[in-house]
């Protein structure tokens, strides 16, 4: 509770609700991710909900290669270090997101001047000085690691990229094996979208359990949280969630976020700019009452889920502190406006948080 002064001598009394890494914390780390203008304490409001609520924070954008490693000879870490100062300071489990990713990569890092793909040992050079300097850099700071990001088709086949042309499926172990020589204390993670789905879900267990046989470190798999209202099913997350589990390592909840928005393909319904914009953004205002009371109910299921099996999850990262922050606004048509996050644009909490914190809340974990 919170007492404060109304003025003539009068006191109000106000209670708060607890804090969600009060209520939840004795179960898994309870973390977001936090970008510049956060980590730099510019936006207060969001670093106000980010110290009460969460004790553990991910990097969104600074630890990328293209933002971290922007030339081969120039590394720039200012706004990692204050990341990693700003979790430092605020007791927090600090993740380092991520060291090898096809996207948002430095533009020279798999090519050589005139635009050709390197040699295989060139890159693996690479890799070994672009991961050695970044972990050891932060050795003893940092928890742990998405060592490489989104590398797994659906299918199940290995994604097409640089790294998989110039040096096949090695370029994973590869990474694993220079991340834990540069820290051999920070745990490990391989992480994805779409982790329900079948291929993706067959082929990270064999990757796993590959990576474990070459006597590598692998801590836990990091199932991206990118929802829709019409996907995952819980049935299909569930059934990964045990699946990554049943090889020996933990499961991380990352990059949560639910689109409350409908599932839209361009077709011939809608095949003119016009129309096609205006259902990729149907609710430029605000969220209807009606949707916003499904989209809480599922966002709810889903947490519910985490909890259940909370001996297997060892964390839950929200992708952003409020809806304004949110990558999916403006995407893919600008404008856009998304509502998938835990906290409002008025930085306040969804009614499917509060419901949570009021079944889940102790005597222990109540405001004093």
């Amino acid at each position: 509770m919170l007492v404060v002064s109304c003025g003539n001598g009068k006191q109000a009394t106000i209670t708060e609700e607890p804090a969600l890494k009060d209520v939840f914390g004795d179960k898994f780390l309870v973390g977001v991710a936090v970008n510049v203008r956060q980590s730099s304490e510019v936006d207060t409001a969001s670093v106000k909900i980010i110290k009460k609520h969460f004790n553990s924070i991910v990097a969104e954008d600074c630890m990328k290669s293209a933002n971290i490693h922007p030339e081969e000879d120039r590394y720039n870490f200012e706004q990692a270090d204050q990341f990693v100062k700003f979790g430092q300071e605020n007791n927090m489990a600090i993740i380092g997101h991520c060291l090898i990713w096809h996207s948002q990569l430095a533009p020279w890092f798999c090519v050589d001047q005139k635009g050709n793909n390197v040699s295989a040992e060139v890159l693996k050079q690479r890799m070994k000085d672009h991961i050695t300097t970044i972990v050891t850099r932060y050795k003893g700071k940092i928890k742990g690691w998405d060592v490489v990001n989104e590398a797994i088709e659906e299918d199940g086949s290995y994604r097409k990229t640089k790294f998989y042309e110039i040096l096949g499926e090695e370029y994973i172990p590869l990474a694993f094996q220079y991340a834990h020589e540069a820290d051999p204390d920070a745990e490990l993670y391989y992480n994805d979208y779409g982790m329900n789905v079948p291929g993706r879900r067959d082929a990270v267990v064999k990757l796993v359990n590959s990576l474990k046989a070459k006597g590598l470190r692998i801590d836990a798999i990091g199932m991206q949280g990118h929802m829709g209202m019409d996907y995952p099913t819980i049935e299909d997350f569930e059934a990964s969630m045990l699946a990554f589990a049943g090889t020996g390592v933990k499961v991380m909840i990352t990059e949560w976020d639910m689109s409350a928005l409908p599932t839209v393909k361009r077709s011939a319904n809608i095949s003119d700019t016009v129309t096609f914009r205006k259902a990729m953004n149907p609710y430029p205002e605000a969220l209807p009452d009606s949707v916003s009371a499904v989209w809480n109910a599922r966002m709810k299921a889903f947490f519910n889920l985490f909890l259940k099996h909370a001996d297997i999850v060892e964390r839950v990262t929200a992708w952003g502190v409020s809806d304004g922050d949110s990558w999916k606004n403006n995407f893919p048509v600008r404008g856009r406006k998304e509502y998938p996050l835990q906290f409002d644009r008025n930085y306040e909490m969804k009614p499917f948080l509060k419901e949570l914190i009021n079944e889940n809340k102790t005597t222990e974990n109540q405001p004093k």
